[in-house]
Order: C-alpha cells, then structure tokens, then sequence
C-alpha cells in the first residue's frame, strides 16, 4: 500500500533531500509539496506530514497534522523538551503519532549519545555547534537535544558547572548546559561536545559534509517509522538500537523507543 505523504518546507535545503528520497521509495508517493508559506490545508488527503520548514510555522504545521488525524514527522529544528510537551496532549487524544527527529544522521545521534554516557564523569561540559549562515534559527536543534541528554544524564551528580554564565559571551544556557552557535559560510553542520575534567578533556565531533548522503539513510528509517507510530517519539535512536546504555541503566520498553515513559534519545539519558 502506498504511503501519501506531503512535504510541508519541501522547496528548502533538508525538503528536497526529503522529497528526492520520498520520491526514491516505491511504497511512497509525493502528495503535495508545499513552502512554509503556501496554504496549509494541501496536506488534506495525505497520510503523513513531513514538516522541514522553519521554527516560526513548524507549531502550526504540526498542529493541523494532528487536528486532521494526520501523522507528522518532524525534522525542523526549535522542538525544545518543553514545545514537545505542549504538543503531546494533542497527540495523545486524536491517537495519532508525531515523530520529532533533532538530526537525520546517524553519526550525530551516536555522538550526542557518547555524549550523555560521558557525562556523568565530566563536571564542565560545553556544546559549540556551526551551520552555513542561511540557518535561521539557534541553537540548532540538535545542540539543544545534545544539551537536554547531558543534563539529563547527569541528574545523579548535579548540573554542570558553567562559570560566568552571566556574561553574553558564555553562550545560551540549554538544560544548564552553555551552547555557543555559530553561523557562517563555507559550514554545512558541525557539533562539538567538550567535557572538561581535571587535568583532561573529551571532545565530540561530529561533521556533516553532504547533507543529501548524510541523512537520506535516517530519512528512510524515520519515514517508515512515522507512518506507523503512535503517541510522541522523540531521536532517530528510538528505531534504531544504537547498544549505548548509561552506567547502570536498566531500560524499562514500554513503546517504540520509550524507556520509562520517556521516548527516543531522552529516554537514553534518563534511565539512571
């Protein structure tokens, strides 16, 4: 049976990545492709919405989806902890399923997961993320997801220690966490996790070099789980079992991804 699927942010950078793999895929089909501008009641008739346009209109998209019993996979960035849990009492009561995905590449959820597993063995911990400076929005989605994990990780020791975080040029505070962004040409996206100890430092890297190759795989895993979830999932890693596992985590499944009640990557971090 094929899957209709429309394409709201289709004409921007990471849409047409998504509509050449949707097009790519013979179990699906284009339905409509829309701008962050166009009318949204173009995703009428079609069974799943993926939602790649801007933080500004990526509320209401996701809203209209899940009005019209529409399920919606999420790939625009500015889905903080708390907007998700806005979001989740409208999902739960139309029994649809909103699948929010920080980053399509699998080498940056394996990063932020090092990330959370670190964590707790690093009391300094900052996040400094670069994208090409068309990106409208920052932090970027996956810094914060990256900052929400290690935060979350480490719940057991304490917050992270952030000196002089009154001043401007320490970054914004994410779950406590600094994150410094920056925007330039020649970048196409860069994530650095460095956690400081005494006497030692672990840094993080992850690079993306062709956003097309890069994220077509997590594309194709995230569009089929999207089409059949259920509830709200939150990481690609919620479809993919990466084996990282915190110091003495004991996973309790009650959900596609969902580990004590918490779904994707937030669930890796929270199980201590």
């Amino acid at each position: 049976m094929t899957t209709r699927v429309a394409i709201v942010g289709g004409t921007g950078k990471l849409g047409r990545v998504i509509l050449e793999v949707v097009e790519s895929e013979p179990d699906f089909a284009v339905h409509a492709v829309l701008s962050s501008r166009d009318d949204i009641a173009a995703i009428d008739g079609a069974d799943l919405v993926v939602d790649a346009s801007t933080p500004a209109v990526s509320i209401d998209v996701v809203r209209a989806a899940i009005e019209r019993g529409i399920n919606v996979l999420v790939g625009t960035s500015g889905w903080s902890a708390e907007r998700i849990a806005a979001v989740r009492p409208l999902v739960d009561a139309q029994g649809t399923g909103a699948v929010f995905i920080p980053n399509f590449s699998l080498g940056s959820v394996v990063g932020s997961a090092l990330a959370a597993v670190a964590a707790p063995f690093f009391a300094s911990i900052e996040i400094v993320e670069a994208h090409r400076d068309t990106k409208v929005d920052s932090p970027s989605g996956t810094a914060v997801r990256t900052a929400e994990m290690v935060a979350a990780a480490r719940s057991e020791v304490g917050p992270v220690q952030a000196p002089h975080v009154d001043q401007r040029a320490r970054g914004q505070r994410v779950a406590g966490v600094p994150v410094h962004s920056l925007r330039r040409p020649g970048v196409v996206a860069r994530q650095e996790v460095m956690l400081s100890g005494p006497g030692e430092t672990l840094t993080i890297v992850h690079d993306t070099a062709d956003p097309a190759a890069a994220y077509a795989p997590g594309i194709r895993l995230a569009l089929r789980a999207a089409r059949d979830a259920r509830g709200v999932v939150i990481g690609l890693d919620s479809f993919v079992d990466l084996g990282i596992r915190l110091p003495g985590a004991t996973p309790t499944t009650s959900g596609p991804g969902i580990a004590d009640g918490v779904p994707g990557q937030v669930a890796r971090a929270t199980d201590v």
